[in-house]
C-alpha cells in the first residue's frame, strides 16, 4: 500500500493504492508511524495516480493535523488535479498551510530548502 524513503533528510512516504474506506485507519497508522519515526524530518507525502482518492484524501488530511501538532513540515505531491484541489480545500488554515505540488522532485526540493 506505501513505501518510504529518505531524500536528502526529507522523508518521502509514497501511498501506491487507495485503501478505500476500510483501509484508511491502517494507512493512516501507518504514515502517523513514519513521520513519528524519522521527527524531525520534514515529509512528502507521494501520492500515485492509483491512490488519489478520496479515502487517501482524507488520510493526508489527519497526517497534516498531526505533523502540525508535532512541528513537522508536511507536504503533498501528485499528478491529479482534482486531488489537489481537494486538498488545499480541505485543509487545516490554522497554523502551517499544506503546500500541495504536482511534482516529486519539487516538493522535496521545497521541503529540504525550507527545513535548511
Amino acid at each position: 500500500m506505501l513505501s518510504h524513503s529518505l531524500d536528502h533528510g526529507v522523508l518521502v512516504v509514497t501511498v501506491h493504492e487507495d485503501p478505500g474506506v476500510g483501509g484508511r485507519a491502517v494507512l493512516l497508522a501507518q504514515i502517523s508511524d513514519l513521520v513519528r519515526a524519522y521527527r524531525p524530518a520534514p515529509v512528502v507525502i507521494v501520492l500515485d495516480d492509483s491512490a488519489a482518492r478520496g479515502a487517501v484524501v482524507s488520510v493526508v488530511l489527519r497526517v497534516h493535523r498531526l505533523c502540525r501538532g508535532l512541528g513537522t513540515l508536511m507536504s503533498v505531491a501528485t499528478h491529479s488535479a482534482p486531488t489537489r484541489r481537494a486538498l488545499e480545500v480541505g485543509a487545516d488554515t490554522g497554523g502551517t498551510r499544506l503546500v500541495v505540488h504536482a511534482r516529486v522532485d519539487t516538493a522535496v526540493s521545497a521541503a529540504f530548502a525550507a527545513a535548511a
